[in-house]
């Protein structure tokens, strides 16, 4: 390790030791995407993240900026999960992940109607996600 934390000082290793997990990225994509907020939410994904892994992710993500949390004023034992302007700024990764795995995959949870359009005005579209956020 160097002695800011980094294991070197790639751009890319940086990133990964940030969210380079999957379940950071799933997060993340379900906070964008899904619209969940709530820890119950997330753990509800398809992809059954473990009670222990998913509360170590999200305080990871608030640590590192890229989410925060509240307490959620109807039911005061629940936080509430949001991204931060930090957060967001990974939503252009997300959409290239979608096209790059809708180019090499066929059959996967996203329709062709949405490739088309992000192909084709990408800038458009991850504004109007990201406008969808606020």
């Amino acid at each position: 390790m160097k002695k800011n934390g980094n294991r070197s000082d790639c751009p890319i290793s940086f990133a990964l030791d940030l969210f380079g997990d999957k379940w950071s990225l799933l997060i993340i994509r379900d906070l964008v995407f899904d619209q969940k907020k709530f820890y119950k939410e997330f753990l509800h994904s398809k992809e059954k993240i473990a009670t222990n892994i998913l509360s170590d992710r999200l305080k990871k993500l608030e640590n590192a900026g890229l989410i925060e949390s509240k307490v959620y004023e109807k039911l005061r034992t629940q936080k509430e999960y949001s991204l931060t302007d930090k957060g967001k700024d990974l939503i252009p990764i997300l959409v290239e992940f979608i096209l790059w795995s809708a180019k090499y995959k066929e059959g996967l949870a996203v329709t062709s109607e949405f490739v088309q359009k992000a192909t084709a005005y990408r800038k458009e579209v991850i504004e109007n996600i990201t406008s969808n956020l606020n």
